[in-house]
């Protein structure tokens, strides 16, 4: 009997595979395992930007002038028609979680590995809005933040940081455009939670920085001891 249950299981699987193949963004390979979207082989080929290699690194040069960022990391280099770019349009616009979990482990690892980032407080996930929210199901940067717990880098989540509007996608936008829609986009709740405390903001991906800025600004209300910064992902487009 258990031979005949394990034999129909061979055989559902395989149909499944069928018509809905399991296979690797990068190579197409379809040997995986059910966690991952891209092979182990492509993983090891991802644009990793070893920022955390630089004594500073361009994340925080971003900031100069603009936030007093203690530290501020990316880990992939995100550029137009490449692997980064289709796991990020995964995780936003297909609702493929295991996109979220494979960044938030590689955030985990670069996270472990940097004692500038061994004392942190809080994980502050980048909110969405309501809408975003409703239409996805889920807020990337908390699926990040979740990710990056679960690969041991043992930090709590602040949920504290809500948006307050609705912005419009900042994707065809330049610097000044970003930083004049993104005024007072954030609120703040349990605000007394954060006083004195190291926090982490984590978001997908960096490009002029002016979100972060916001919500770096948002935060300070707080009076945190220190705020630093770390995304999956940086592109300078």
């Amino acid at each position: 009997m258990l031979h005949w249950i394990n034999t129909i299981g061979s055989y559902l699987q395989a149909l499944q595979h069928l018509f809905y193949p399991h296979i690797c963004l990068q190579c197409s390979m379809d040997e995986l395992r059910k966690e991952q979207i891209i092979c182990d082989a492509c993983e090891t080929q991802l644009p990793f930007t070893h920022f955390e290699q630089m004594q500073t690194n361009p994340i925080e040069k971003i900031f100069w002038g603009r936030a007093n960022i203690s530290n501020a990391m990316a880990v992939l280099f995100f550029t137009k028609e490449s692997i980064v770019q289709q796991i990020i349009f995964e995780l936003k616009y297909q609702q493929n979680k295991k996109a979220g979990y494979l960044l938030g482990r590689l955030m985990a690892n670069e996270l472990i590995n940097n004692p500038k980032y061994s004392q942190i407080d809080y994980l502050i996930p980048i909110p969405i809005s309501k809408r975003k929210m409703k239409k996805r199901g889920f807020n990337q940067s908390l699926i990040i933040c979740e990710a990056v717990i679960a690969n041991g880098y043992q930090v709590p989540i602040f949920n504290g940081l809500l948006k307050s509007k609705e912005g419009d996608t900042q994707t065809h936008k330049d610097r000044l455009q970003r930083s004049a829609e993104t005024h007072s986009l954030f609120s703040l709740n349990q605000f007394n939670t954060l006083k004195g405390k190291h926090l982490l903001i984590i978001d997908d991906v960096i490009t002029t920085g002016a979100t972060l800025e916001t919500a770096y600004t948002c935060l300070m209300q707080a009076q945190p001891a220190s705020i630093q910064i770390a995304a999956a992902a940086y592109t300078y487009y």
